[in-house]
């Protein structure tokens, strides 16, 4: 079974939002003549990376509730300008809706065993319902 991880999505509202400021970054390095890379950066470097590797993903928090993963490629470690080391997640920019699943905030990331990660949602949950409906039905567990 993979490893995953999970973490906080400040300043977002939605996954739509996830998505187009993902978008915004891919063609900004585009137009830069950068290689085309969805990467996060973190300080700490996971020490079970090659478990995550393995076909984990990292889950996302967005108001409250894991609403969205995406699969992790690889972990790149580099020193930063400041001279800090930090490690860049690299994510395909493929975003999988889950099922909600309500989240205290918590700072960094951490692992995410398979057994405690909440399922992809299926084409037809929640499709169409507006994002406050979706979130208060999820509040109610209903979602």
């Amino acid at each position: 079974m993979p490893l995953h991880m999970i973490k906080l999505c400040v300043g977002v509202e939605t996954i739509e939002d996830l998505q187009t400021h993902v978008e915004h970054r891919l063609l900004a390095q585009r137009l830069a003549g950068q290689p085309e890379e969805q990467f996060h950066v973190t300080r700490v470097m996971p020490k079970r990376a090659d478990d995550i590797v393995a076909g984990g993903s990292l889950y996302w928090v967005i108001r409250g509730q894991v609403q969205v993963r995406q699969p992790v490629l690889r972990f790149d470690p580099f020193t930063a300008e400041d001279g800090i080391e930090r490690c860049r997640i690299v994510l395909r920019p493929e975003f999988i809706a889950t099922q909600w699943q309500p989240r205290r905030a918590f700072q960094g990331w951490r692992y995410l065993v398979s057994d405690d990660a909440p399922p992809d949602r299926g084409a037809e949950e929640g499709v169409g319902l507006p994002q406050q409906l979706q979130r208060e039905l999820a509040d109610l567990g209903l979602l």
